[in-house]
């Protein structure tokens, strides 16, 4: 066994209505003033009503950012950090999907009183110094997995996305409530919960540091995702199916923290760079692309992966043909889910794939985790093949 090392989130908390306790949980932290940090939409639908009540019960000053957008800028971050030194903050809660989640994670770091770094200084990997505030994470898509992520993505140009990737970023609670996501329309529900599946997937199949726990960790996280995603979009009151999710989403992003993601990844950032496309759709429309281009070399993993994604219904057969069954299972997923399954579809004009190919070149940082090596002219003909 080749050696590994294994970071996460100190505590999780699985369990359907612990948001309410919300307040409690960060005055059990030592809390006085607290910054939540999320997104116009949760506020506008008074997802945090529930949660409120209990602050002024517990005794804790709190405060609301809810202008973080999706695939948010630095300067996004930095209004919010300047919010949570205004009012003294000493205990973020992201309160949302990735966005809100990545964003409360930079707060908590730059926020802290002796932190004195800018937030250029940060990108890239191992650059954060010091300490950070204490930060308790409370996901509202089964998707991103960013509560057991030591990762937060920028949008630091036009198109152009940066990450911080540090331990420092690895929050102290994450808290997995089901109640959280049901307010989540249908496509929503499917983009962010295949975005999970692709975290197992790529965890799973990561060339560099897969290692025993996040293999574990990444087929328990399809296994429940698979058998929960149909039942959580077309009926999505049904909250034991997205307390599946939530879960399975979370086992995922403790896989891809570890073992980090690829290709699939690599190519959907420059959708969302380039046409704001949803980050789990972008990733749902290469995916099937991605899985068959390394499908020659991954065909032992696919074929091991293809019992969790589908259970009773995989066929006996040799390991093509379980490799197969698990490359056309997930093939189906856009269409069953009712998302668009073609780039065309999503408005990505045919003249601009060559520049996407270019731009998908500089994600090294998860092209060397792909399990075949990717050139331009590959990454090129798969978005072709998306189209």
């Amino acid at each position: 066994m080749q050696p590994f090392s294994f970071a996460t989130t100190a505590q999780i908390l699985c369990e359907t209505g612990a948001a309410q306790r919300l307040a409690n949980l960060c005055s059990e932290r030592g809390a006085r003033r607290v910054l939540i940090v999320t997104d116009p939409g949760i506020a506008r639908l008074g997802m945090l009503d529930d949660v409120l009540p209990g602050f002024t019960l517990a005794k804790v000053a709190v405060a609301i950012f809810s202008e973080v957008t999706a695939d948010p800028s630095q300067a996004c971050v930095l209004a919010a950090v300047e919010r949570a030194r205004h009012i003294g903050a000493d205990l973020i809660v992201g309160f949302g999907g990735g966005s809100s989640m990545d964003v409360a994670k930079l707060v908590a770091l730059l926020a802290h009183p002796q932190c004195d770094q800018p937030i250029t200084e940060l990108y890239g990997v191992d650059k954060a110094k010091g300490q950070r505030l204490p930060l308790i994470q409370v996901p509202t898509t089964a998707g991103t997995g960013s509560e057991v992520t030591p990762i937060a993505i920028v949008t630091t140009g036009d198109t152009t996305k940066m990450g911080v990737v540090s331990p420092l970023l690895l929050p102290d609670l994450a808290v997995l409530d089901a109640v959280c996501t049901l307010g989540l329309p249908p496509a929503v529900t499917a983009a962010t919960g295949i975005d999970a599946m692709v975290h197992a997937i790529e965890a799973y199949t990561s060339k560099l540091k897969r290692n025993p726990l996040s293999s574990l960790l990444a087929r328990e996280a399809l296994r429940l995702l698979a058998s929960n995603l149909d039942q959580a979009v077309h009926n999505g009151s049904h909250l034991a199916a997205r307390q599946a999710m939530l879960l399975g989403a979370c086992l995922a992003g403790q896989a891809f923290a570890n073992a980090p993601v690829a290709a699939v990844h690599a190519l959907a950032y420059p959708l969302g760079g380039h046409f704001h496309i949803p980050h789990g759709l972008a990733n749902s429309l290469v995916l099937p692309h991605v899985l068959r281009f390394n499908l020659p070399v991954a065909m032992a993993d696919y074929a091991e992966l293809a019992q969790p994604l589908l259970g009773e219904r995989l066929q006996a057969g040799d390991q093509q043909s379980r490799a197969d069954q698990f490359v056309h299972e997930l093939a189906q997923l856009g269409s069953r889910c009712d998302l668009p399954i073609t780039l065309r579809a999503v408005g990505v004009p045919k003249e601009s794939l060559a520049q996407l190919a270019s731009d998908a070149m500089q994600q090294q940082r998860l092209l060397v985790n792909n399990p075949r090596v990717l050139t331009e002219a590959d990454a090129l003909a798969i978005y072709e093949a998306a189209y």
